[in-house]
């Protein structure tokens, strides 16, 4: 999201807590993305809420599936470099005309209980969400995204 629409937008992070979201019943956990640290089950406190109120939304047998959460700004770095020719796969976009019938009602299922929970989608990835970031300031018309680049409790800078 380097477009200036997005970059150019203030932060005035909110100070939320990351919380751990290995606890909660809402969500499957999948460890594809599991680090040493613990960061990948970290979501801010208000995420989890929101997140909590998308799966209450969804028809009975569905589910919210949790990969990752939190990447500290390197990790961050290396996924932009690394998956910047994956992108190019149409697929990957939200409203990508070459996937099947049932792939589109299930990402319409899933863009109609994480919009009505209030976060945002990435167009280029259909599973990528976010909330208070710029984007989704942008997308909101919110002046300010209200969370920034989060540092962990103890660690350095």
């Amino acid at each position: 999201m380097a477009d200036p629409r997005v970059t150019d937008i203030p932060v005035e992070d909110c100070g939320e807590p990351l919380v751990d979201v290995s606890t909660g019943a809402f969500l499957k956990i999948d460890p594809r993305k599991a680090d040493g640290a613990g960061n990948w089950l970290l979501l801010r406190a208000g995420l989890v809420t929101r997140l909590a109120h998308a799966a209450s939304l969804l028809p009975e047998g569905l589910y919210l599936l949790h990969i990752e959460g939190y990447r500290p700004p390197e990790l961050q770095a290396h996924y932009f470099t690394a998956y910047l020719e994956q992108l190019a796969d149409n697929g990957c976009y939200t409203e990508a005309p070459n996937i099947s019938r049932a792939a589109r009602a299930n990402r319409d299922i899933l863009t109609g209980a994480m919009s009505a929970a209030g976060l945002v989608n990435y167009p280029t990835e259909w599973w990528h969400w976010s909330f208070g970031d710029r984007y989704w300031a942008l997308t909101t018309g919110h002046p300010s995204a209200i969370h920034g680049a989060h540092r962990r409790s103890g660690q350095d800078g």
